[in-house]
Parts: C-alpha cells; structure tokens; sequence
C-alpha cells in the first residue's frame, strides 16, 4: 500500500526530545504542578490486582470498576493506538491540616478537594488545551482523561515517575506529599519516558493507623466498603450502622489517611489554578445544613462536586454527624427531618434522635413504626431499641 500523505511524519529523538520539554512547559504555564511520561506498557502487574481487588468485593457497589476492568487495566485496551501517556498532576495542598475540624462537632467536614470547584472541569479543560497544541503541533492524535474514565492513574503516575502508590493507595509524592489531583493525555507519538518512582514509606504506617474505620485489609490494599469516602459519596443507601460513630462530622469524603503522610511537610498550600477553599465549605455549620432543600442545596453546591450526591444523600451525611455532634440544640431539626420525603433521609433522623434524646426515641418508637411505610425505616426504629413485643 502507498503511504497515506495526509499520515504525521516521523520526528528524530531530537525532536521528540524537544517535543516533550515544550509540552512540559506548556502545562507548568498552565498551572500543573508536575508532569511526567511514561509508555502503555508500563503497568503490567495492574490487570492481577485489579483482579484480585474486585474478587475481594473491595470495590463495594461500585459496579463500573468491575464492567470496565478489561480497559481499565491496560491502557492499549482503552485506545490500542496510544504510544505514550502524559501524566500530570496539580497540587491541590490545603493550608491546614483538616483533621482540625474533626475538634468542632457542630461544623461539617468536607474533603478538601471538594471545597472549590469541580477540579474534573478544572483538570479538563486544561488537558484539552494542552492536548489540541500537542495534535495540532505534531500532527499525533490525542486523548484526554481526568479520573472518570477507566484509567488506573496511580499506577501510572508511579509508572511516569510523578510519585509512588503510598499503603494508603494513593499516589504520594515527595515535592507535593499525598495532594495531587491527576489528569493524563494519552498519545499516538511517542514521547522519551521518565523513570518510574520508587517507594518511600518505608516502615511507616501512619496513614493506616489514622483511618477511623480500619479500611486496610493490608498496607496498599483498601477495602473500599469500609472507606468513609465510599461511604458518604459511592454509597446510595443507608451508612452502616457499625461506622456512624467513626464518621464524626464527615460529610463528604474524609481526609485523615492522606492527612497523616509524613511526606505532606514538603507540600506547600495551593495557589494554582485559583483552588482556593470557598469560605463556606470550609465549616459549614451542621444546622444551616440540615435545612437545605434540593433547590438550595444544588445553589450552595453549584460546581462543587459536592453537587453529584444529591441532596438526600448529602443530608443523610449530615445527619450522622448531627448524631455524632452531642449538640441538643440540633434537636429541632433532627425532628423535622423526620418527617422528611426522602426515606434515607428519615432513617437517617431516627439515629441521630436515638444519639441526642434517647428518652424522646423510646417514648416516639411504637407509634412511628405504625406509621411509617418504608422497612429500612422501621428497621431503625426497631433496631435502636429494646425489641418489641
């Protein structure tokens, strides 16, 4: 066959070379923090422990992980065209230590790198930016991905050299510690790779013995269904009742494993890209919480990731934290709340009664079961206290 004209050409090493320090350039202008290359190939041992963790059950509910495995695993599978994978990362280090707030059980925790914007738009937009000068420059094809689609980011942002998977999984890194949101542009050229990193934990295990629900099997190895994460953001129904104490005043996601890397003293507080925290996700007071409805709720959470949960999900969170705050004065919400059209909500209420006014729960049982038409309801009626004749 003749070769098709309208084909990119070759470029010499030299080329490449320089190729790749102006696409390096390119996303240091754009307000990434790191950015390294590594090959398709360079995860061979992730479709086995990928494998092994959705054998395990570990993924939870999240049933996409397992749908997705076979292209999730191996890059090629994805897009067999691809010949190296741009790994970029944005520091996203917050300026204090947010376990602080776990202190003040009337305020809500929210993970942060949910207190600003959306960084999936943030991320994406910025990759495609990148990505159309690379096509554009070189002719190459190219594709961009920012942690919803199935790429295994960890990994090969070990691969790539941008840090290592640390025994809490995630990607650590020594300039930047356990804060890095991760984006990569896959290509059809082929770019110099960097070395991969090596792993520097060491014999520590810090961030192990700081999760509040013992969500390690093993180092490396996260048991997803007991992530407090998982739990406030992937989980639909009801949180178990087993880790409602755990959670404190969590409400979306929890940060206390990535808090506690050793490594985080090199990170410094974020100025990129403008991620600063919104005053208002910083420690919202559980009250004003409780009373959103669906349409407040999705203006207050308006570009925040926060937003995908829904309102009944979120406010479920926030009950179990009112339940957990010991604060009497939330009593009249936990009360209204029962009342609530959202069944999780409801259930979610009955609990954090039964926390704040054992004898208001005791004395309200026989005649809310009567009354209820949801089981799982019932069911926390019935469970939180003496059984019933």
């Amino acid at each position: 066959m003749s070769p098709d004209p309208s084909a990119p050409g070759a470029l010499t090493a030299k080329q490449l070379a320089a190729e790749k320090a102006r696409l390096i350039a390119d996303a240091l202008a754009e307000g990434f923090s790191v950015v390294r290359i590594t090959g398709p190939d360079s995860i061979p041992l992730a479709p086995e422990r990928l494998q092994s963790f959705l054998e395990d059950g570990h993924h939870g509910s999240m049933a996409w992980m397992a749908e997705t495995a076979e292209r999730r695993a191996d890059p090629r599978v994805l897009w067999p065209d691809v010949r190296s994978v741009v790994m970029l990362g944005l520091n996203y280090g917050p300026e204090e230590d947010p376990r602080a707030l776990l202190g003040e059980p009337d305020r809500g925790n929210i993970s942060v790198y949910a207190r600003n914007r959306d960084y999936h738009d943030i991320i994406k937009g910025k990759l495609k930016l990148l990505a159309g000068r690379l096509a554009s420059r070189t002719g190459h094809e190219v594709k961009v991905f920012v942690d919803t689609a199935p790429v295994m980011e960890k990994p090969l942002g070990e691969a790539s050299g941008l840090g290592w998977q640390g025994k809490h999984t995630n990607l650590v890194s020594r300039e930047f510690g356990s804060w890095l949101f991760l984006g990569s542009i896959f290509t059809a050229l082929e770019l110099p790779v960097d070395a991969p990193e090596r792993d520097h934990c060491g014999k520590c295990r810090a961030c192990l013995d700081a999760c509040p629900t013992n969500a390690f099997p093993t180092p490396y190895r996260i048991d997803a269904r007991r992530c407090i994460s998982y739990l406030t953001i992937e989980n639909a129904g009801p949180i178990p009742r087993e880790f409602r104490a755990a959670m404190g005043n969590r409400i979306y996601g929890c940060d206390d494993c990535l808090a506690a890397c050793p490594w985080n003293k090199f990170a410094k507080a974020s100025s990129e890209m403008k991620l600063k925290a919104r005053p208002e996700f910083e420690a919202p007071r559980l009250g004003d919480l409780a009373a959103l409805d669906d349409p407040a709720f999705r203006a207050l959470f308006s570009g925040s990731p926060v937003k995908r949960i829904g309102r009944d999900r979120f406010v479920r969170n926030v009950l179990v934290a009112i339940g957990n705050s010991g604060d009497a004065s939330l009593l009249p919400a936990v009360r209204t709340l029962l009342g609530d059209p959202a069944a999780i909500v409801r259930g979610a209420a009955v609990w954090a009664l039964s926390r704040l006014a054992p004898d208001a729960f005791s004395s309200a049982r026989i005649e809310a079961i009567a009354r209820e038409d949801d089981e799982a309801v019932k069911d926390e009626w019935r469970a939180l206290g003496p059984a019933i004749g």
